[in-house]
């Protein structure tokens, strides 16, 4: 059968491309996906041509961005939240007729290798729709809490707990991003956990997962929280913020949220750098941290112990506490795939609000 994949052609423009699949050789495996999750902020940046990988050159040696790029398009591989079915397999590492998680971007089919993809095999007993945060987001969440604690405990973490465990939480942004983090700092021992979204439709999800929410547009939230949370007389504010917004607002308030000497764990990907961002002001005075917390790297000395294989099961065992929830109130549109080149083109021209859209093949 052939294979059709979603690919960019140029800013606004989508398209489905079909190719017929190479023979399966030995080592690999094949497999038929189920959903792909669809990432509002990252794949969308490519849809509307603001991912600065599209304008400039990145050299992994130095890591710095600087020159041209060669060809920005066509994008060919979009999408890193899939769930999928082994319909056959010419390797023992994977078995025939297992439902896996994979990163391989949004296609109806996909050919495998062990030794070059992830491959998380879910458990019978989760709703295999959820299975699209297992193999990549959400071990971006839970590596929130993964850089929170090694701010705290340097290379001597034991559990994702411990950098939230009996603190005082706050979240900027009730995205994915923001609501899986939010709902992974609960689950691991908050003493308090609030979520600042000015949007009321994302208030209201946050709500309805039993979450405090508060709207950083109804007079200060800074002043709000910091009067709530009180340390000492004057050491009032969040132990840790998670800012999880892609906006240079959303982390100028982060900061303003903090105690004295507190961190920001940022898990945003902010498109045209962070100009309001103010470090003159509570950055400098009140000696805050800022840490950035991307999923290509866990914190420095924790890679033995900690890799995104440990992040996927702590992925698995939150879906498991909180999957109803997650699945009734963060999946707001199932589309199908043939639909789904107007759909991220919609998305992206903001005809269309989706919290988390799944193209389901």
């Amino acid at each position: 059968m052939s294979e059709r994949t979603i690919i960019v052609t140029a800013p606004g423009r989508l398209a489905i491309a079909e190719e017929e699949p190479a023979p399966l050789a030995d080592g690999q495996f094949r497999v038929a996906t189920l959903f792909s999750g669809v990432s509002a902020g990252t794949e969308l940046s490519y849809v509307k041509g603001t991912n600065p990988a599209l304008h400039h050159g990145f050299d992994p040696v130095l890591g710095l961005f600087g020159g041209p790029v060669e060809q920005p398009f066509p994008v060919t591989r979009l999408g890193y939240m899939e769930v999928g079915r082994v319909e056959q397999s010419r390797t023992p590492a994977v078995a025939e007729g297992a439902v896996v998680a994979m990163t391989y971007g949004h296609r109806t089919g996909y050919t495998g290798d062990p030794l070059r993809d992830r491959v998380v095999p879910l458990p019978a007993d989760l709703d295999p729709m959820l299975g699209i945060y297992v193999a990549h987001m959400g071990p971006i969440c839970a590596n929130g809490l993964l850089h929170a604690a090694a701010d705290l405990h340097g290379t001597a973490v034991r559990s994702l707990g411990d950098g939230v465990a009996g603190r005082r939480v706050a979240v900027t942004g009730a995205g994915v991003v923001g609501l899986l983090t939010a709902l992974f700092a609960r689950a691991h021992g908050a003493a308090s956990v609030i979520v600042l979204d000015p949007t009321p439709q994302r208030r209201a999800v946050a709500a309805a997962l039993g979450l405090a929410t508060l709207d950083p547009e109804d007079g200060d939230p800074a002043v709000t929280l910091k009067t709530a949370w009180r340390h000492t007389a004057d050491d009032r504010g969040a132990d840790i913020v998670f800012q999880c917004r892609g906006q240079a607002s959303a982390l100028q308030l982060a900061l303003r949220l903090l105690r004295p000497q507190g961190t920001v764990i940022d898990l945003a990907f902010y498109q045209g750098g962070a100009d309001e961002v103010r470090l003159g002001e509570e950055f400098h005075h009140n000696g805050l941290g800022l840490r950035c917390a991307q999923i290509g790297r866990v914190p420095r000395g924790l890679a033995p112990t900690w890799d995104r294989e440990r992040l996927s099961a702590a992925t698995i065992d939150l879906l498991r506490a909180d999957g109803d929830l997650i699945r009734k109130h963060l999946v707001s549109a199932v589309v199908p795939f043939d639909e789904a080149p107007q759909f991220l083109d919609d998305l992206a021209a903001r005809r269309r609000q989706e919290l988390q859209a799944v193209l389901a093949c």
